[in-house]
């Protein structure tokens, strides 16, 4: 296993431009390839999620091009028709790509296989499954009940009234649903048992969709409504605007450093949710400003970040940087509403309770919630990562706390960030 040795830093400063967001990325890799007609699509992320759906969508014939003086990809659509019917398809542990193309290829009248890695094994889609057989699919499990590795055989699809989901596990399951169901060409409802958690990444969806000439009618978040006959059409040229959740490590490093740090991609325009972190930022004593593609943090205002008490449910891939700044505040933090921690790339809330306390941090774990009491003095940590890149960059900011920081396993930043700790040490070296 490789490691890396970050030793402590007191200052940040600089400029970072954003790498492409991962949930965008693919949502719209997805809509480009179902499309009729051509998308240029610039600022797509490069990481292991993305080329795992460039993979898969090469698998499935279709036809996609980079422009290599650009960088741009430009993606043949099929009109929602795959051109090849029977693929296994490798989905690494990307749950943006295994979910929502586990929906379309429901609906291809084809023969299809989806695995992953062992942790996508682990993660369930069970009650996406169970929409997409309420409606005539052929799904079957080849492993454990409710989670992958699946098969889909070809069905006749038919809609016999609302498509049920829960909202309560992943909003993935949702945006799944959404995404594919235009493909049977007829008006669809989807309802939502329970909590929808999440929901600004569903805004994500939608915002998309329209984006590619399907309106969908939201009654609250309780309903959905897909119109008849709608087919995805290309836009022609899509920029992918930068990662809000990657930028909340560099947010917060200003905040911890003294800044100016600067993050360049996302700001007040954004359609990601997650932007709103610098709200959550704020509220602990960060001074911030923004304009439609940035925002910028200098310092705070006290000699310690204030301690919070909220719901991170809106925002929880941020959220784990607000874990982590915890460590920092002048008091207990406690982060609510955050059970979807537990079936993310590894459980996120046993893992940082068991990172947050080597580094001498007083942490009580419940079913939905972190509270964490900053440590009196820090100590000198080995971080493990389990696998999950967002472990990893987060726990970079541990090194503000004035003892060595040791990262476990520190490229699994691939996932969505393969350039975060150069990035990360450039803004540091001041």
């Amino acid at each position: 296993m490789q490691t890396l040795d970050l030793a402590p830093v007191k200052h940040a400063r600089g400029t970072v431009v954003l790498p492409g967001s991962k949930s965008i990325s693919n949502r719209t890799l997805l809509l480009a390839a179902l499309s009729r007609g051509t998308t240029r699509l610039a600022g797509l992320l490069d990481s292991d999620d993305t080329r795992v759906m460039l993979k898969a969508l090469a698998d499935l014939r279709v036809p996609i091009a980079r422009d290599a003086a650009s960088g741009e990809y430009l993606v043949t659509g099929v009109s929602g028709r795959f051109g090849n019917k029977a693929a296994d398809l490798f989905m690494g542990n990307a749950g943006t790509a295994i979910r929502p193309l586990t929906a379309a290829l429901a609906l291809q009248g084809g023969t299809y296989t989806l695995s992953g890695v062992p942790r996508m094994h682990e993660r369930p889609i069970g009650d996406l499954v169970d929409g997409l057989r309420a409606v005539g699919a052929d799904i079957s499990y080849q492993g454990n009940e409710g989670y992958p590795p699946l098969k889909i055989s070809p069905a006749a699809i038919k809609l016999k009234g609302p498509v049920k989901v829960r909202g309560d596990v992943s909003s993935q399951f949702l945006t799944a649903l959404l995404m594919a169901l235009p493909l049977t060409g007829e008006a669809a409802t989807i309802e939502v048992v329970g909590e929808l958690i999440s929901k600004p990444y569903v805004d994500i969806t939608l915002n998309l969709m329209r984006r590619f000439g399907i309106e969908v009618k939201r009654d609250q978040w309780r309903a959905f409504h897909l119109p008849a006959a709608a087919q995805y059409a290309s836009p022609g040229t899509l920029h992918v605007e930068g990662d809000a959740s990657s930028a909340s490590y560099f947010l917060a490093a200003g905040a911890l450093g003294g800044g100016p740090v600067r993050v360049e991609g996302v700001g007040r325009s954004s359609i990601q949710g997650d932007v709103r972190f610098a709200e959550a930022l704020n509220q602990m004593g960060a001074n911030l400003m923004a304009g439609d593609t940035w925002i910028e943090v200098r310092g705070h205002e006290d000699d310690k970040l204030r301690a919070i008490d909220a719901d991170f449910n809106h925002i929880p891939d941020a959220a784990m940087t607000i874990a982590v700044l915890a460590l920092f505040a002048d008091g207990p933090s406690t982060l609510r509403n955050i059970a979807s921690w537990r079936v993310k790339e590894t459980d996120r809330i046993a893992a940082m309770a068991t990172e947050l306390a080597k580094l001498g941090a007083d942490v009580e774990a419940g079913a939905d919630y972190l509270r964490v009491t900053p440590p009196k003095v820090f100590k000198p940590a080995a971080i493990d990562t389990y696998d999950d890149h967002r472990m990893a960059m987060c726990f970079s900011l541990a090194a503000f706390g004035g003892v060595p920081v040791t990262i476990n396993d520190p490229q699994c930043v691939n996932k969505t960030f393969p350039e975060y700790f150069s990035e990360f040490a450039r803004i540091v070296a001041s």
